[in-house]
């Protein structure tokens, strides 16, 4: 199939399957007759796996890694969990680190709410801000 059918079939654009193909996760071959890429269904079961991959918050390099398993004929399943784990914990400490910011502002916010407005100095742009940050 050709790139514009395989987007379609997916749900994606044009310019995602060739992404995927310039990082070599999906391998078409070339038609002979006019030098078009082909797709194969392998290809478009690499490109769904990525995809859904994706969706869970694997990297890029992420999937290079598990389809590398896979290419080998060896369990990508213990590479799977290794990696799950990892990018779970990435992204508590992200929220952990969004919340606290979340706080942080409510706290602007509300400090803000009473203030008046100055004009800027030679010394201070917003005073909001400045002396919120000391």
């Amino acid at each position: 199939m050709k790139v514009i059918e395989m987007a379609r079939r997916l749900g994606v654009t044009a310019d995602t399957v060739r992404f995927y193909t310039r990082i070599k996760i999906l391998k078409p071959g070339k038609n002979k007759t006019n030098g078009y890429r082909e797709y194969s269904e392998s290809d478009y079961n690499r490109l769904r796996f990525a995809l859904s991959a994706r969706q869970l918050g694997f990297s890029v390099e992420d999937i290079q890694e598990i389809l590398n398993h896979a290419d080998k004929k060896k369990s990508p399943c213990p590479t799977v969990r290794r990696l799950i784990e990892h990018r779970l914990n990435e992204t508590e400490q992200r929220f952990a680190e969004t919340q606290q910011l979340r706080e942080r502002m409510q706290q602007a916010a509300i400090e803000w709410s009473q203030k008046p407005d100055k004009v800027p100095t030679g010394d201070m742009i917003c005073h909001l801000i400045e002396e919120f940050a000391q």
